[in-house]
């Protein structure tokens, strides 16, 4: 076997997806629904898996933390109390000439030049027009634009409006999962004998009504995210922050990312509320981007809510009867982000003798599928029948595939690109010595194993 330079360019990944049931575009057979993914029978696999370990990080293994799954619809109070309503929004520019809309920061940031999405409509309007001659519609390729303007993300609906009026009395999709954590806050303090410093962990759907989606499913108008909101006393804001950004970078490495593919980015131009803020990058095939964010919020949710709402959301100490409204730590990363960094971590193209192997290279408790089972022959009922029996018994503890369809060159080949980490094949000889093939992705190396023995030798490996 030799090993290539893998070229892990977004349409390989993005085929591999699609071909191999990842990923697919939403509503397809009608043309398709922009920016909106499905995912398919190996990719909800997979996310489920990179779901499992989130949630398993941040609530089995701590005793600070607990789980919400709050709902998607909310009060549309709360996103006025959040500040949504009128200042979650991003800059937006039309072409002259074919009308195809874009962020002004993300133009600006692909002629190099620094922009962000928090500046105001006057600041980045200024840069806008000093660099015009460096800026070309990704449609039509004309540098002729409207003024950048603001436009507002939220998503609107007309949940329990029957006035037919919804439009000016909207109720809206929300467009973070942090909201529903921060409303049910005391809640969460009053039913779950938690003491600050404590945490709530959530995982669910937010929607956002972006400007430009593209890069296939890192930005997308419908996506989940795995939000945790720390609070904590003020004043410790430094301490917990530094110790939830070790914990959120130890994460990634624990997925298999290379650390040579991440990176840190300081946010400068700071929300009026935050107090630190910074990123952890990925370096993805257009280059590094956002994987999740690690805030420090200050007490501005809680004051706000509690300003609106008009209930009391300050904190008592038992120990010292101090009052006060707590400080929040927000860890905040989204799934199909995380799920194309894992695809793009572990695709690797390897020459064996003279054609290529593509092979996925995820870790055993992220791949989609722990072990396929193969009867050699589909045709030979005794062992279509033993092979049965092996699968039946392997997949009580593990997720398994049976496959049986093509020769057994092409099921590993197929296996191997869905990051199947053990292939077992029962063969003719498995009927009189009641030994089984074991193949293993990563080294292509087979191994007999006696029956009696498969599950032992597959807890030691996975």
């Amino acid at each position: 076997m030799k090993k290539k330079e893998t070229d892990n360019s977004l349409d390989k990944i993005i085929s591999l997806c699609k071909r191999r049931g990842f990923v697919f575009p939403s509503s397809e057979i009608y043309d398709g629904f922009a920016a909106v993914y499905d995912f398919g029978p190996y990719g909800v696999e997979l996310a489920n898996n990179i779901k499992k370990e989130w949630w398993k990080a941040m609530t089995q293994l701590r005793d600070d933390i607990v789980g919400l799954d709050a709902a998607i619809f909310m009060s549309p109070k709360v996103w006025e109390a959040s500040g949504h309503v009128k200042g979650f929004s991003d800059p937006l520019t039309e072409c002259r000439k074919c009308h195809a809309r874009s962020r002004l920061d993300a133009l600006l940031e692909e002629a190099g030049v620094f922009a962000d999405e928090k500046m105001t409509e006057e600041e980045i309007n200024h840069i806008f027009d000093k660099n015009k001659e460096k800026i070309k519609c990704p449609a039509c390729g004309a540098s002729d634009f409207t003024p950048g303007r603001k436009f507002n993300l939220l998503v609107q609906s007309n949940l329990g409006n029957f006035t037919g009026d919804w439009i000016k009395e909207p109720t809206y999709l929300r467009g973070e999962t942090c909201q529903g954590i921060y409303v049910n806050y005391k809640n969460v303090l009053d039913s779950a004998r938690v003491r600050i410093p404590f945490g709530i962990a959530q995982i669910g759907k937010a929607f956002r009504n972006e400007i430009t989606a593209r890069q296939f499913i890192f930005r997308t108008r419908e996506f989940e995210q795995m939000e945790m909101q720390y609070f904590i006393k003020p004043g410790d804001d430094k301490k917990y922050y530094d110790e939830w950004k070790e914990a959120r970078w130890q994460f990634y490495l624990g997925l298999g990312i290379n650390p040579d593919n991440l990176k840190w980015h300081k946010h400068e131009n700071l929300v009026f509320y935050a107090k630190e803020a910074y990123d952890i990058e990925y370096r993805y095939p257009f280059g590094f981007r956002e994987l999740e964010g690690v805030h420090a919020r200050g007490d501005y949710d809680l004051t706000q809510h509690s300003k609106y709402s008009g209930q009391d959301l300050n904190y008592l100490d038992p120990a010292t009867n101090e009052k006060f409204t707590p400080h929040i730590v927000e860890t905040s990363a989204g799934v199909g982000r995380t799920f194309l960094a894992v695809l793009c971590e572990g695709y690797k193209e390897e020459e064996l003798e003279g054609e290529t192997r593509v092979v996925l290279k995820l870790l055993p408790k992220l791949a989609p599928i722990k072990i396929a089972v193969f009867p050699l022959l589909k045709n030979k009922s005794e062992l279509v029948s033993k092979a049965r029996e092996i699968f039946d018994k392997l997949k009580l503890t593990w997720r398994c595939e049976f496959d049986d369809n093509g020769n057994i060159g092409k099921r590993y080949r197929r296996q191997d690109e869905i990051g199947t980490p053990y292939c077992l094949t029962i063969d003719f000889d498995t009927l009189t010595n009641s030994e089984v093939t074991v193949r293993n992705r990563d080294t292509m190396q087979q191994e007999r194993i006696k029956i009696i023995d498969l599950e032992n030798f597959f807890r030691e490996r996975l």
